[in-house]
């Protein structure tokens, strides 16, 4: 199976994200978006295939994001995804792309869902928090 991880390693649910993956036994394409940014046709794809809107991928925090007057509804799809081009550390992560599906990773347990193996084990997040094994038909108590 092949994973792609649009990944920030200064940000920590994308290092445990990415962890997650790896411990499926993946070794994930990992594409350092801050570094090497989508094209704005692939941006597009990876916004319609998460099925949501631009406005709904931004980040807000550490980013220009009020500078910008981004909260602001007068700003379209198209001049959303531009900022996000001209400043990629709007775009929220990690984005995980896999035969599964693509998702905005946040939690990072929501990886989970697009894994060939769903069931990693137990994981413990960089803060302490216990990820507990994920087994099909098991339900949220």
């Amino acid at each position: 199976m092949t994973i792609t991880i649009y990944h920030n390693p200064d940000c920590g649910t994308s290092r445990n994200t990415l962890a997650m993956i790896r411990q499926s036994g993946e070794e994930p394409e990992i594409v350092e978006y801050l570094k090497s940014p989508p094209s704005r046709d692939l941006l597009i794809s990876l916004i319609a295939a998460m099925g949501m809107t631009p406005r709904a991928l931004l980040r807000e925090k550490g980013t220009p994001y009020a500078a910008l007057d981004l909260a602001n509804p007068k700003w379209s799809d198209d001049e959303l995804i531009d900022f996000m081009m001209a400043h990629p550390i709007l775009i929220n992560r990690p984005i995980v792309v896999s035969p599964k599906g693509v998702k905005l990773c946040r939690p990072s347990e929501a990886v989970l869902d697009l894994l060939a193996v769903a069931d990693i084990g137990q994981y413990v997040k960089e803060d302490g928090e216990v990820v507990s094994p994920k087994t099909p038909g098991a339900r949220a108590g």
